[in-house]
């Protein structure tokens, strides 16, 4: 059942530009947060993918076919781990909303908007070039 004070909120959001830029505002505040929070790599992880990929680049003018064998293996590594990492979170936004009734509108506003910005990053990752 919605909220009264859910419908209101959202009622002067249609008619309020001001309170449309607030919210959007939130949401914006909120996909930083889930950012930051969603990160698929510590920088330490980072770091250290970035300097196993350099060593491979590395060894290709003296072993090239090692270095191709490499960098597959290192690619099938991060494909893995970034799965998982993205499987992790949709657990987690799914576990925030599917609670059977005691779910208030707001929780599932603010679900709707973490599905938004995760949408968008599974966009964002790159294709083939």
């Amino acid at each position: 059942m919605e909220d009264s004070t859910d419908t209101r909120q959202e009622d002067e959001q249609a008619t309020n530009p001001r309170a449309e830029e607030a919210a959007a505002e939130e949401s914006r505040a909120a996909g930083r947060d889930d950012e930051d929070a969603t990160q698929l790599f510590q920088p330490e992880e980072r770091q250290d993918l970035e300097s196993r990929w350099n060593d491979v680049q590395s060894r290709f003018v003296d072993e090239p076919r090692t270095s191709v064998e490499e960098a597959n293996e290192l690619v099938g590594e991060l494909m893995e781990r970034v799965v998982s990492g993205f499987q992790t979170q949709r657990t987690e936004l799914e576990e925030q909303w599917d609670r059977g009734d005691d779910v208030t509108t707001e929780d599932l506003r603010v679900a709707l908007q973490r599905y938004r910005y995760f949408f968008a990053r599974l966009l964002e990752v790159p294709g083939e070039r």
